[in-house]
């Protein structure tokens, strides 16, 4: 039998879990009742999460917060952007600091659980690279033995360049810092020959260098990187509300609804009309409205129109982010 004092312990715990639990529940009411999503994202990241000059936000994540904003409030604008630095992302989710984190993270196993964090579907599929000058004449990983290599603290780019020199027996120094920005101040500053990270932001911080045509990124991918929201273990519910808006963003794309016709937009097709808040009643599955998706497209458009709008001005192509129909990955499941 348990001494008093062991079932003491036990019932403390068990009220501290479902007081937990309780609270998880409530994330829609919570962002409803408060009038703002609070959304993590990078703000140092162009074409993904960036402060403009003027004090706005831009970026392919930012959009989706947005899109998140518009389904839940109604208001593409009701979002409060939390900067987040690698480090930080894990505490953010697991204490409730941000109802969503949308900050260039890679869904992995231990993330999936040490992190209590359930992902949504990955709106961007990338590898990790690296960038090097150009004079160097590097073109190869071989060619970067007993080269320093800059990356960031706490992310998988630094366990999987570990693991990748290790496993080639190529030798190299790693010159580890918490923040991007000084990952890119001090590659281009030359303390290091090269910077690794997702191509996809190798990319992005090579458009703002002093001289960006001094670099080339190579023709190497030693990952696989899906990218996509995380909401905080246990609210299925708002996991859902966030799990469909990136598939409205997949589906209207796929089926051609856009921006500009999504408020006139007319079908034959029943899941289309579903999709549109037409017929169907989906949206009180989520606790939404039947309109919700609407707003999301109202507000920023199909996944098309977000990728051409921040990522294909810095150069980086569709590739396996294409719809499945035009050979890539991008799969809404069905609105029924």
């Amino acid at each position: 039998m348990l001494s008093h004092r062991l079932r003491s312990l036990v019932v403390v715990c068990l009220l501290v879990f479902g007081a937990t639990a309780i609270a998880q529940a409530q994330t829609l009411e919570r962002v409803k009742s408060r009038g703002r999503l609070v959304c993590g994202v990078n703000n140092a990241l162009p074409g993904f999460g960036y402060i403009e000059s003027d004090g706005s936000w831009s970026g392919f994540d930012v959009d989706f917060c947005r899109a998140i904003a518009a389904a839940v409030l109604g208001d593409p604008e009701a979002v409060e952007f939390v900067p987040l630095s690698a480090a930080q992302r894990q505490p953010a989710i697991q204490t409730g600091e941000v109802d969503v984190l949308i900050r260039n993270t890679t869904w992995t196993l231990s993330r999936d659980t040490e992190w209590t964090a359930d992902f949504a579907p990955t709106t961007f599929y990338d590898g990790q690279g690296f960038m090097v000058r150009k004079d160097l004449g590097v073109a190869e990983l071989e060619d970067l033995a007993g080269a320093s290599i800059c990356v960031t603290r706490g992310t998988t780019t630094e366990l999987n360049l570990a693991d990748t020199m290790r496993a080639r027996g190529i030798p190299f120094t790693a010159v580890v810092f918490e923040e991007v920005d000084t990952v890119y101040n001090a590659y281009e500053q030359g303390r290091c020959d090269a910077v690794t990270s997702d191509t996809s932001q190798l990319a992005s911080r090579r458009a703002v260098m002093a001289n960006p045509d001094d670099h080339v990124i190579l023709d190497v991918t030693i990952s696989k990187e899906p990218l996509g929201p995380a909401t905080r273990h246990g609210d299925n519910q708002w996991h859902d509300i966030v799990t469909w808006v990136v598939f409205a963003t997949f589906f209207a794309e796929e089926y051609g609804i856009t921006q500009a016709n999504v408020g006139s937009f007319e079908s034959g097709n029943p899941e289309v009309n579903r999709f549109l808040g037409k017929e169907g009643g989906l949206g009180a599955m989520l606790g939404l409205d039947d309109d919700w998706a609407v707003r999301v497209i109202q507000a920023v458009g199909n996944y098309a129109e977000i990728f051409e709008r921040n990522l294909s001005p810095l150069g980086i192509p569709r590739g396996l982010n294409r719809q499945w129909t035009d050979g890539g990955l991008l799969f809404a499941y069905p609105f029924r």
